[in-house]
């Protein structure tokens, strides 16, 4: 078993990471996980919350949008919509993401509006973080 994977995050702005890590903790849209190397493949959806990265004793921390993650067994890539270091992250940042998640909320209805105020709920979390 191998002891790291390759690990890219990049979001519409820029390439954000690129390097050799042990471990991707990864805020999914059906639960949280960590993928490891010779971890199952895997393809899902980012909510919002903290991506977690572990490179030997380092660990960084991003806070991101959505957006999607391709594991792999030898690697874990992440395509953020937004994705901001953490020491970067403000309480006016977050608070305009959950004003930008509640203004895409207004005026749906049905299964688009359970899926627009989860994602407003999940952004409000993240007001913990400052």
């Amino acid at each position: 078993m191998a002891n790291t994977m390759q690990f890219d995050l990049v979001s519409p702005e820029r390439k954000l990471a690129s390097l050799e890590v042990s471990e991707v903790g990864i805020p999914g849209s059906e639960g949280d996980f960590t993928a490891m190397p010779e971890h199952a493949p895997i393809l899902t959806t980012l909510r919002p919350g903290v991506l977690k990265v572990k490179s030997g004793s380092d660990v960084t921390q991003y806070l991101v949008t959505g957006g999607f993650v391709e594991v792999s067994g030898t690697a874990t890539s992440v395509l953020a919509e937004q994705a901001i270091p953490i020491a970067d992250v403000t309480r006016e940042l977050v608070e305009g993401l959950v004003a930008m998640a509640e203004n895409a909320a207004e005026n749906l209805h049905g299964a688009e509006l359970d899926l627009a105020s989860k994602r407003v709920a999940d952004t409000k979390v993240l007001l913990d973080l400052v």
